[in-house]
């Protein structure tokens, strides 16, 4: 009976021996070089030494961290941290973690808003979201591209593209400024039609433009709706419009079911802005649930009124609606009175666009 409680004693020593060990391999051992992560608002990208004594990977929770590469068997390797722009005016807080085995080790992650800028808002309203193009020398994440060809329904001649085509960048940031510009290459003219990834219903929309000079130019800066189905159906607000055959005069109209301008019903106005080509001016546009009215440089010069009966096919201005930029070459407007590419490459300048919202 002793020898057997002896073998005992001893077959359940061994078995803990090796649970124990067992526990030690699936825990592993990880570790990193640097020990929390901060950063302002704009992009940025973080790299960190991880040493680890077994397969490890990093991951995070959060979709606006990504971490390359998310893995390795390798003993050192070197991860790199990219943080996409906040693009909001609060300051974030995420995570890294890093795992080996059942070993978890978290690195903060933190970033700073926006920054407020010191703009004045028009009365009753506050700033919620802007672009002042002084990150970079791209667009950021805030935007997303249009692309193709096809004429766009408008018979237009340029094909979008994302960016760029074969190297030549058509939408570059410079000293605050963004330029889309419409270039012929290799026989086909390419441009730029870029939206924002948020949108908004009812506020006060404004963008500081320079217009570009030529025949078959058609530069715009507009609002679609996020939910399009159709069109004229769900509605169009064009902020600023401009055919370069028509010098310095500017357009601001909407477009609806009952109003559009294939049947002669557009509701438009239009006014001479003498140095809209070469100077740089205010549009905007105030949407409110009552009216929409457009202005230039504070000044209203366009009014639509809601008649208020509920039906869509006059009043589709009640859900949200992106903002878009875009420089068209030719079509039905744009080249009405035939093209000229001698005036390309041509380039459409924005100082900023920026959105306004009532106060709570």
């Amino acid at each position: 009976m002793k020898l057997l409680i002896l073998s005992l004693m001893a077959l359940s020593s061994l078995c803990c021996s090796k649970n124990d060990n067992n526990i030690e391999a699936e825990a592993g051992n990880i570790t990193s070089s640097i020990s929390q992560i901060n950063v302002d608002h704009s992009e940025a990208v973080s790299t960190m030494d991880v040493t680890a004594n077994r397969e490890w990977m990093v991951y995070s929770n959060e979709n606006w961290i990504t971490c390359t590469p998310t893995g390795s068997v390798n003993a050192t390797e070197k991860v790199t941290v990219t943080i996409a722009a906040n693009t909001t005016l609060e300051e974030r807080e995420g995570s890294v973690v890093l795992k080996s085995g059942t070993t978890r080790v978290s690195i903060p992650v933190k970033q700073a808003g926006k920054p407020m800028i010191d703009v004045e808002a028009p009365e009753g309203y506050v700033l919620v979201w802007n672009d002042e193009f002084n990150d970079g020398n791209r667009p950021s994440a805030e935007w997303f591209y249009e692309t193709g060809g096809g004429g766009w329904g408008n018979n237009e001649l340029q094909t979008y593209v994302a960016g760029d085509k074969d190297g030549e960048q058509l939408a570059v940031i410079n000293n605050g400024i963004l330029g889309i510009t419409a270039k012929k290459i290799d026989g086909t003219v390419y441009s730029i039609r870029m939206n924002t990834n948020q949108s908004w219903t009812y506020g006060y929309f404004e963008a500081r433009l320079k217009l570009p000079k030529g025949k078959g130019t058609w530069p715009a800066f507009w609002m679609m709706p996020k939910n399009y189905t159709s069109w004229p159906e769900d509605g169009e607000i064009d902020i600023m419009e401009h055919v370069g055959y028509d010098p310095n005069r500017i357009h601001s109209s909407i477009h609806s079911k009952a109003y559009y301008h294939s049947i002669g019903t557009q509701k438009t106005a239009s006014k001479m802005i003498p140095t809209a080509q070469d100077e740089f001016h205010v549009y905007a546009v105030e949407w409110t649930e009552d009216f929409i009215k457009g202005y230039i440089d504070g000044e209203v010069f366009f009014t639509f009124q809601n008649d208020k009966t509920g039906n869509k096919d006059t009043w589709p201005f009640n859900a949200p609606f992106y903002l878009k930029l875009n420089l068209a070459w030719g079509g039905d407007w744009g080249g009405a009175q035939g093209i000229d590419e001698s005036v390309l490459p041509a380039t459409y300048e924005i100082d900023y666009v920026r959105v306004f919202q009532k106060k709570p």
